[in-house]
């Protein structure tokens, strides 16, 4: 995978993801990434980048012809995400979604948006990684890669550990255990040491739909529905 990011701090970059599943993927040439400096195709001496909001308003706005030119002389097709928090949620059907591309392409956006002329020129797709503001779509970027990267082909080890996650089959997670079994007079269920798998995977199922209960009803009730089909 080869991945595009559009950002006033290419420093910022790779970040997190230089480090442990990712970070040994990088290494091993399983996703690359360039960064692109916003402010090199900037028009003043300055390096400005923002200018104040058509109609008013607080805050400054990214120029569309700055951003223009940095995508004109730098992107070359393939997906073109914009990190904003009035996207598409980023979800992990979306994230497997992503994680099929060789070649995605990211504007980290800044200040109170990006000029919406240069977004429909290029066919830009505004993602949310949740219902907060950020200073920045630097950190929102690598919570996006760091979820796709991990599941490209040979990142992580264990195939099965993707597929029993949370989010599968609309359920969170069960609570997970290991040694020591007794810690400060808590001990592991009884049921995970019992070697009898039925039971054990009968435990897990319906620990995740208690918690996924509890804490995800919107999730419980896709798991309800797509039992009901």
């Amino acid at each position: 995978m080869k991945v595009k990011v559009f950002t006033i701090f290419p420093e910022l970059f790779p970040g997190f993801l230089g480090y442990s599943l990712t970070g040994r993927a990088l290494e091993k040439g399983l996703w690359s990434y360039e960064t692109v400096n916003i402010r090199d195709y900037a028009f003043d001496k300055h390096g400005s980048v923002d200018d104040t909001p058509c109609g008013g308003g607080a805050g400054m706005i990214m120029r569309a012809d700055v951003l223009g030119e940095a995508l004109k002389a730098n992107y070359q097709g393939g997906r073109l995400l914009n990190m904003s928090p009035r996207g598409r949620p980023l979800t992990q059907e979306l994230v497997k979604e992503l994680s099929k591309e060789d070649n995605l392409s990211i504007i980290c956006s800044r200040f109170e948006g990006i000029d919406q002329r240069v977004l429909d020129a290029y066919g830009a797709e505004d993602i949310s990684i949740g219902d907060y503001i950020l200073t920045g779509g630097e950190q929102a970027a690598q919570i996006l890669l760091d979820a796709v990267i991990r599941l490209r082909p040979g990142v992580l080890g264990n195939q099965e550990s993707i597929e029993h996650e949370s989010f599968e089959d609309h359920l969170l997670e069960h609570p997970q255990y290991t040694r020591p079994i007794t810690w400060e007079g808590r001990t592991v269920p009884d049921v995970l040491m019992s070697g009898h798998h039925r039971n054990i995977a009968d435990w897990r199922l319906q620990e995740s739909e208690k918690t996924t209960q509890q804490n995800r009803p919107d999730l419980w009730k896709k798991y309800l529905d797509s039992k009901r089909d």
